[in-house]
């Protein structure tokens, strides 16, 4: 069984024991001694890469509730100790927690920091200079105003933590395993005018009669599934915007009402089982005069969006779940995914 580590196994991914850069917006070139040993990320996103890439678990996360780590529980032999994760932002991100952690690494884009969390720039010199750099670009969504420097998709963040990790050959096959994945989507999916339109939301208050609206044309990593999918976005042909941390516009129940999907796509409940959604989303929503009127609701065609943040790992879980889910007769008996190959690859069995 394998245990979360650094890089082992398959002889194939290198490292010169030099120190070497690598380049990534916005922090430009960063210099590494070697693969980090001991990193931490703050979004899962970095964390399923680093994970994925053979480099070990995170020492932190944003949030665990957030990590899709029951993706893991699916690969063979492969376990992820998700106590001994620090959760970073009980209580703010504090500056103090980086320094016991101790990272030779931080996947981070720095400016999540400062505007999120109110740090200065003053601090991220600090940790960078007296513990070790940072690396990471914000690429959940493409919607806020202070991200006005290169964008990355999935793939393209992957190989630079490939770089930084020295696993290229993991990278490639990841990449193998993807374009599988995206072929078979295309073989097995419905004519374009038999596919749903479909509204993905986030929870705005506890009460389930707002929601934060999500575009799929947004291009971050946190849509991929959707675009994969094939689904047309219900709200492509609405003036709604998407969800920024600048702006948190919500929608209720009677805008969802005119908007009327047929799919109704609702984040925040990514590690539920069916029966604890059913009974937190859509029970309420059946029970409610309003929401029981859009089409999504009235056909039972409400589904777990899974989490906002994914690498490949997750995004491969996530992909297979939406497929199943809102095109049961195309893709009930399919499996988009190899398991025991994810498995191989993180083990370095390449």
């Amino acid at each position: 069984m394998f245990l979360a580590g650094c890089i082992s196994g398959g002889g194939t991914d290198t490292s010169s024991g030099e120190t070497y850069t690598v380049s990534i917006a916005p922090m430009g070139e960063v210099e590494f001694e070697g693969p980090p040993e001991k990193w931490t990320a703050l979004l899962p996103s970095y964390a399923d890469m680093g994970f994925a890439l053979g480099g070990g678990q995170t020492l932190g996360i944003q949030n665990h509730d957030r990590f899709g780590t029951d993706a893991y529980e699916e690969l063979p032999g492969i376990e992820f100790e998700e106590d001994d994760v620090v959760e970073l932002t009980e209580g703010g991100v504090d500056t103090e927690l980086f320094y016991e952690m101790n990272a030779d690494a931080h996947f981070i884009d720095p400016h999540i920091l400062t505007h999120w969390y109110g740090w200065e720039q003053s601090d991220v010199d600090r940790v960078r200079d007296e513990i070790g750099p940072f690396f990471g670009n914000f690429i959940r969504r493409h919607s806020d105003e202070w991200h006005d420097y290169r964008y990355y998709d999935l793939y393209g963040a992957l190989e630079l933590m490939a770089e930084v990790f020295q696993a290229r050959e993991r990278y490639e096959a990841y990449v193998t395993l993807h374009e599988e994945m995206l072929t078979t989507i295309d073989e097995r999916l419905p004519p374009t005018e038999e596919r749903p339109n479909a509204m993905l939301v986030y929870p705005a208050s506890g009460s389930g009669t707002e929601f934060f609206p999500f575009r799929f044309d947004d291009g971050g990593i946190s849509t991929k599934q959707w675009r994969d999918l094939g689904l047309t976005d219900a709200l492509a042909a609405t003036d709604v915007g998407h969800y920024s941390y600048t702006d948190r516009g919500t929608l209720d129940l009677e805008t969802l009402l005119d908007i009327d999907p047929e799919v109704l796509l609702v984040r925040n409940h990514g590690g539920a089982s069916e029966s604890e959604f059913r009974e937190a989303v859509v029970d309420p929503l059946r029970d409610d005069p309003v929401a029981s009127e859009v089409q999504a609701v009235r056909n039972d065609a409400v589904y777990n969006a899974g989490y906002l943040d994914q690498g490949p790992i997750i995004n491969f879980y996530h992909t297979e779940r939406a497929a199943k889910d809102i095109y049961p007769d195309a893709f009930a008996d399919a499996t988009l995914f190899d398991r025991e190959r994810v498995a191989d690859i993180i083990t370095g069995d390449i």
